[in-house]
């Protein structure tokens, strides 16, 4: 647990079931009871984009975010905040059929942005941020 307050970062690999980085980064930072969680792509645990999709990236990359929270302690109902990130604003209403399928109790805040391109050729990247009461540590 971290519930001394203090700073921890985590790194998982294929093994875990989390695809493999792309870049230097941790998977996740807890911050006291504040978890963030970097921005994951649509990629298997080979590290191949699943999908032209934008549905089937939308849910690999809720999949990948979630296996991240959940191998720190966590779940769907510890998610506050989302960052999405679609490089075709005309797959909007396609993402956010995809996107709240996840979320049919609450939703938490989002922002999403447009953008020119993203690593691996991805349509879409989503990072978030996690509140739980005693810290973030294995489950």
């Amino acid at each position: 647990m971290n519930a001394s307050g203090g700073i921890r970062s985590f790194a998982f690999t294929p093994a875990d079931g989390v695809p493999p980085s792309v870049a230097p980064f941790a998977h996740a930072t807890a911050a006291g009871e504040t978890l963030y969680v970097t921005g994951q792509m649509p990629t298997d645990t080979g590290g191949s984009v699943v999908s032209e999709d934008i549905a089937v990236q939308t849910d690999q990359v809720l999949s990948n975010l979630l296996r991240v929270t959940e191998l720190c302690g966590g779940g769907l109902a510890d998610v506050v905040s989302v960052r999405a990130y679609l490089t075709d604003w005309s797959e909007y209403e396609a993402f956010n059929t995809a996107y709240a399928a996840w979320f049919p109790d609450r939703l938490p805040s989002r922002t999403c942005v447009g953008v020119t391109g993203l690593a691996v050729g991805a349509r879409v990247e989503i990072d978030w941020v996690c509140w739980r009461s005693g810290g973030w540590g294995s489950p």
